[in-house]
Protein backbone atom coordinates (compact mmCIF):
# COMPACT_ATOMS: atom_id res chain seq x y z
CA UNK A 1 0.00 0.00 0.00
CA UNK A 2 1.32 3.46 -0.89
CA UNK A 3 2.30 6.10 1.67
CA UNK A 4 -0.71 8.13 0.60
CA UNK A 5 -3.06 5.20 1.14
CA UNK A 6 -1.60 4.58 4.58
CA UNK A 7 -2.01 8.23 5.48
CA UNK A 8 -5.68 8.05 4.53
CA UNK A 9 -6.13 5.29 7.12
CA UNK A 10 -4.75 7.37 9.96
CA UNK A 11 -8.18 7.76 11.59
CA UNK A 12 -8.60 4.04 12.29
CA UNK A 13 -8.76 3.56 16.05
CA UNK A 14 -7.44 0.49 17.86
CA UNK A 15 -9.61 -1.05 20.55
CA UNK A 16 -8.99 -3.39 23.43
CA UNK A 17 -11.80 -2.73 25.93
CA UNK A 18 -11.85 -4.03 29.48
CA UNK A 19 -14.05 -7.02 28.72
CA UNK A 20 -11.43 -8.34 26.27
CA UNK A 21 -8.66 -8.18 28.84
CA UNK A 22 -10.88 -9.93 31.38
CA UNK A 23 -11.92 -12.56 28.85
CA UNK A 24 -8.29 -13.28 27.96
CA UNK A 25 -7.52 -13.91 31.62
CA UNK A 26 -10.60 -16.13 31.97
CA UNK A 27 -9.61 -18.16 28.92
CA UNK A 28 -6.24 -18.79 30.52
CA UNK A 29 -7.90 -19.83 33.77
CA UNK A 30 -10.32 -22.27 32.10
CA UNK A 31 -7.73 -23.88 29.83
CA UNK A 32 -6.83 -26.40 32.51
CA UNK A 33 -10.33 -27.87 31.98
CA UNK A 34 -10.16 -27.84 28.16
CA UNK A 35 -9.32 -30.83 25.96
CA UNK A 36 -9.98 -29.38 22.51
CA UNK A 37 -9.68 -25.85 21.10
CA UNK A 38 -11.73 -24.87 18.06
CA UNK A 39 -10.39 -21.66 16.53
CA UNK A 40 -12.77 -19.74 14.25
CA UNK A 41 -11.15 -17.56 11.58
CA UNK A 42 -12.87 -15.63 8.81
CA UNK A 43 -11.75 -17.32 5.57
CA UNK A 44 -11.29 -13.92 3.93
CA UNK A 45 -8.55 -12.91 6.40
CA UNK A 46 -6.78 -16.14 7.42
CA UNK A 47 -3.68 -14.25 8.55
CA UNK A 48 -4.97 -11.02 10.09
CA UNK A 49 -8.00 -12.87 11.45
CA UNK A 50 -5.91 -14.87 13.93
CA UNK A 51 -4.73 -13.63 17.32
CA UNK A 52 -1.11 -14.65 18.11
CA UNK A 53 -1.86 -14.27 21.83
CA UNK A 54 -4.29 -17.18 21.56
CA UNK A 55 -1.50 -19.35 20.13
CA UNK A 56 0.64 -18.70 23.17
CA UNK A 57 -2.25 -19.25 25.58
CA UNK A 58 -3.57 -22.44 23.98
CA UNK A 59 -0.21 -24.16 23.74
CA UNK A 60 -0.16 -27.76 22.49
CA UNK A 61 -3.77 -28.77 23.15
CA UNK A 62 -5.72 -30.64 20.47
CA UNK A 63 -6.78 -27.97 18.02
CA UNK A 64 -9.06 -27.52 15.04
CA UNK A 65 -8.90 -24.43 12.82
CA UNK A 66 -12.24 -23.58 11.20
CA UNK A 67 -12.24 -21.14 8.29
CA UNK A 68 -15.70 -19.61 8.54
CA UNK A 69 -17.67 -17.75 5.86
CA UNK A 70 -16.17 -19.95 3.16
CA UNK A 71 -19.16 -18.97 1.03
CA UNK A 72 -17.79 -15.41 0.90
CA UNK A 73 -14.14 -16.30 0.27
CA UNK A 74 -12.33 -17.16 -2.96
CA UNK A 75 -12.49 -21.00 -3.02
CA UNK A 76 -9.06 -21.36 -4.65
CA UNK A 77 -7.46 -19.15 -1.99
CA UNK A 78 -9.23 -21.11 0.76
CA UNK A 79 -7.91 -24.39 -0.62
CA UNK A 80 -4.38 -22.95 -0.62
CA UNK A 81 -4.75 -21.77 2.99
CA UNK A 82 -5.93 -25.20 4.13
CA UNK A 83 -2.82 -26.75 2.55
CA UNK A 84 -0.66 -24.02 4.12
CA UNK A 85 -1.96 -24.67 7.63
CA UNK A 86 -1.85 -28.44 7.14
CA UNK A 87 1.85 -28.15 6.24
CA UNK A 88 2.32 -26.61 9.68
CA UNK A 89 0.52 -29.49 11.36
CA UNK A 90 -2.76 -27.66 11.98
CA UNK A 91 -5.95 -29.49 10.99
CA UNK A 92 -8.12 -27.02 9.07
CA UNK A 93 -11.59 -27.17 7.55
CA UNK A 94 -13.63 -24.53 5.75
CA UNK A 95 -17.32 -24.11 6.51
CA UNK A 96 -20.37 -22.00 5.80
CA UNK A 97 -21.85 -21.75 9.30
CA UNK A 98 -25.33 -21.21 7.84
CA UNK A 99 -25.29 -24.71 6.33
CA UNK A 100 -25.98 -27.66 8.63
CA UNK A 101 -24.21 -29.99 6.23
CA UNK A 102 -21.13 -27.79 6.28
CA UNK A 103 -21.10 -27.35 10.08
CA UNK A 104 -21.51 -31.10 10.38
CA UNK A 105 -17.87 -31.40 9.35
CA UNK A 106 -16.90 -29.50 12.49
CA UNK A 107 -19.01 -31.88 14.57
CA UNK A 108 -17.29 -34.87 12.95
CA UNK A 109 -13.81 -33.42 13.49
CA UNK A 110 -14.54 -32.53 17.13
CA UNK A 111 -15.89 -36.02 17.79
CA UNK A 112 -12.74 -37.52 16.29
CA UNK A 113 -10.52 -35.35 18.51
CA UNK A 114 -12.62 -36.38 21.53
CA UNK A 115 -12.51 -40.08 20.67
CA UNK A 116 -10.76 -42.22 23.26
CA UNK A 117 -11.14 -39.68 26.05
CA UNK A 118 -12.96 -40.87 29.15
CA UNK A 119 -16.10 -39.06 30.25
CA UNK A 120 -17.05 -35.64 28.94
CA UNK A 121 -14.65 -33.79 26.64
CA UNK A 122 -14.59 -30.02 26.90
CA UNK A 123 -14.04 -27.85 23.83
CA UNK A 124 -13.37 -24.12 23.79
CA UNK A 125 -14.34 -22.04 20.74
CA UNK A 126 -12.04 -19.05 20.32
CA UNK A 127 -11.37 -16.33 17.77
CA UNK A 128 -11.31 -12.60 17.17
CA UNK A 129 -14.58 -10.59 17.24
CA UNK A 130 -17.20 -11.57 14.65
CA UNK A 131 -15.14 -14.51 13.41
CA UNK A 132 -18.15 -16.82 13.40
CA UNK A 133 -17.69 -18.54 16.78
CA UNK A 134 -21.32 -18.27 17.87
CA UNK A 135 -22.58 -19.30 14.43
CA UNK A 136 -20.49 -22.46 14.65
CA UNK A 137 -21.92 -23.25 18.08
CA UNK A 138 -25.49 -22.64 16.91
CA UNK A 139 -24.88 -24.87 13.91
CA UNK A 140 -23.45 -27.63 16.08
CA UNK A 141 -26.35 -27.40 18.53
CA UNK A 142 -28.91 -26.98 15.73
CA UNK A 143 -30.52 -24.11 17.62
CA UNK A 144 -29.96 -20.40 18.27
CA UNK A 145 -28.22 -20.82 21.61
CA UNK A 146 -25.40 -18.30 21.16
CA UNK A 147 -26.18 -14.72 20.18
CA UNK A 148 -24.99 -13.68 16.71
CA UNK A 149 -24.91 -10.35 14.90
CA UNK A 150 -22.98 -8.90 11.97
CA UNK A 151 -20.87 -6.70 14.21
CA UNK A 152 -17.98 -7.03 16.63
CA UNK A 153 -18.18 -7.37 20.38
CA UNK A 154 -21.54 -9.15 20.75
CA UNK A 155 -20.36 -12.01 22.98
CA UNK A 156 -19.12 -10.57 26.29
CA UNK A 157 -19.25 -13.57 28.65
CA UNK A 158 -17.97 -17.14 28.62
CA UNK A 159 -20.88 -19.52 27.99
CA UNK A 160 -21.13 -23.33 28.22
CA UNK A 161 -23.28 -25.51 25.95
CA UNK A 162 -23.77 -29.29 25.86
CA UNK A 163 -23.16 -31.08 22.57
CA UNK A 164 -24.49 -34.66 22.73
CA UNK A 165 -23.33 -37.21 23.46
CA UNK A 166 -20.21 -36.28 25.42
CA UNK A 167 -18.83 -32.84 24.49
CA UNK A 168 -19.27 -29.54 26.32
CA UNK A 169 -18.65 -26.36 24.33
CA UNK A 170 -17.51 -23.03 25.70
CA UNK A 171 -18.21 -19.88 23.67
CA UNK A 172 -15.78 -17.04 24.41
CA UNK A 173 -15.75 -13.31 23.64
CA UNK A 174 -13.78 -12.28 20.57
CA UNK A 175 -10.23 -11.22 21.43
CA UNK A 176 -8.34 -8.78 19.23
CA UNK A 177 -4.68 -7.98 19.75
CA UNK A 178 -4.23 -4.78 21.79
CA UNK A 179 -2.64 -2.98 18.83
CA UNK A 180 -2.93 -3.66 15.10
CA UNK A 181 0.18 -2.05 13.65
CA UNK A 182 -0.29 -3.17 10.04
CA UNK A 183 -2.38 -0.62 8.12
CA UNK A 184 -3.65 -3.18 5.61
CA UNK A 185 -4.76 -5.48 8.42
CA UNK A 186 -6.68 -2.59 9.98
CA UNK A 187 -8.95 -1.94 7.01
CA UNK A 188 -9.33 -5.64 6.21
CA UNK A 189 -10.50 -6.44 9.73
CA UNK A 190 -12.81 -3.41 9.69
CA UNK A 191 -14.28 -4.51 6.36
CA UNK A 192 -14.93 -8.00 7.79
CA UNK A 193 -16.70 -6.46 10.83
CA UNK A 194 -14.05 -7.53 13.34
CA UNK A 195 -13.80 -3.94 14.62
CA UNK A 196 -16.82 -2.04 16.04
CA UNK A 197 -18.36 0.35 13.52
CA UNK A 198 -17.89 3.36 15.76
CA UNK A 199 -14.13 2.75 15.94
CA UNK A 200 -13.20 3.49 12.33
CA UNK A 201 -14.10 5.78 9.46
CA UNK A 202 -16.05 3.61 6.99
CA UNK A 203 -15.21 5.72 3.94
CA UNK A 204 -11.47 5.17 4.54
CA UNK A 205 -12.04 1.43 4.73
CA UNK A 206 -14.06 1.39 1.51
CA UNK A 207 -11.49 3.50 -0.35
CA UNK A 208 -8.74 1.07 0.69
CA UNK A 209 -10.89 -1.88 -0.41
CA UNK A 210 -11.53 -0.21 -3.79
CA UNK A 211 -7.79 0.18 -4.43
CA UNK A 212 -7.14 -3.39 -3.39
CA UNK A 213 -9.89 -4.74 -5.66
CA UNK A 214 -8.48 -2.91 -8.67
CA UNK A 215 -5.10 -4.54 -8.06
CA UNK A 216 -6.28 -8.06 -7.21
CA UNK A 217 -9.45 -8.46 -9.27
CA UNK A 218 -9.02 -5.96 -12.17
CA UNK A 219 -11.63 -7.69 -14.33
CA UNK A 220 -14.34 -7.79 -11.67
CA UNK A 221 -17.21 -5.34 -12.03
CA UNK A 222 -17.63 -3.88 -8.54
CA UNK A 223 -19.09 -0.39 -8.04
CA UNK A 224 -16.99 2.34 -6.51
CA UNK A 225 -18.33 4.26 -3.53
CA UNK A 226 -19.60 7.13 -5.71
CA UNK A 227 -21.49 4.81 -8.06
CA UNK A 228 -22.79 2.78 -5.14
CA UNK A 229 -23.95 5.88 -3.25
CA UNK A 230 -25.82 7.23 -6.26
CA UNK A 231 -27.51 3.89 -6.96
CA UNK A 232 -28.60 3.42 -3.32
CA UNK A 233 -29.86 6.97 -2.83
CA UNK A 234 -27.16 8.28 -0.49
CA UNK A 235 -27.30 11.74 -2.02
CA UNK A 236 -28.27 14.84 -0.06
CA UNK A 237 -30.12 17.86 -1.35
CA UNK A 238 -27.93 19.69 -3.82
CA UNK A 239 -26.27 16.50 -5.07
CA UNK A 240 -23.85 16.09 -2.15
CA UNK A 241 -23.01 12.44 -1.46
CA UNK A 242 -23.45 11.12 2.07
CA UNK A 243 -20.19 9.18 2.07
CA UNK A 244 -20.35 8.09 5.71
CA UNK A 245 -23.68 6.26 5.49
CA UNK A 246 -22.99 5.11 1.94
CA UNK A 247 -19.73 3.52 3.08
CA UNK A 248 -21.44 1.74 6.00
CA UNK A 249 -23.99 0.32 3.55
CA UNK A 250 -21.17 -0.62 1.16
CA UNK A 251 -19.42 -2.63 3.89
CA UNK A 252 -22.66 -4.43 4.73
CA UNK A 253 -23.13 -5.23 1.04
CA UNK A 254 -19.61 -6.64 0.81
CA UNK A 255 -20.27 -8.87 3.83
CA UNK A 256 -23.56 -10.00 2.29
CA UNK A 257 -21.69 -11.24 -0.78
CA UNK A 258 -23.15 -8.65 -3.15
CA UNK A 259 -19.72 -8.02 -4.73
CA UNK A 260 -18.87 -11.66 -5.21
CA UNK A 261 -16.43 -13.89 -3.36
CA UNK A 262 -13.01 -12.53 -2.46
CA UNK A 263 -10.15 -13.33 -0.11
CA UNK A 264 -8.11 -10.42 1.22
CA UNK A 265 -4.95 -12.37 2.08
CA UNK A 266 -3.18 -15.18 0.27
CA UNK A 267 -1.11 -18.10 1.53
CA UNK A 268 2.59 -17.68 0.97
CA UNK A 269 2.44 -13.89 0.78
CA UNK A 270 3.89 -11.67 3.46
CA UNK A 271 1.51 -9.40 5.37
Amino acid sequence: MSARAEAELQHLIQWYPGHMARAMRKIGEYLSLIDIVVEAVDARVPRSGRNPALDRTIGKRARLLVLTRSDLADPHATKAWIAHFAAGGLETIAVDARSQQSVGRVRTAAARLAAGRKGVSRAMVVGIPNSGKSSIINGLLRRAAARTEDRAGVTRQLQWFRLPPNVELMDTPGILVPKIADKAAQWKLALCAAVPRERYEPEEVVRAFERWLRERYPNRSVPGIDEFAAARGFVRRGGEIDYHNAAQSYIRAANAGEFGRFTLEFAGERS
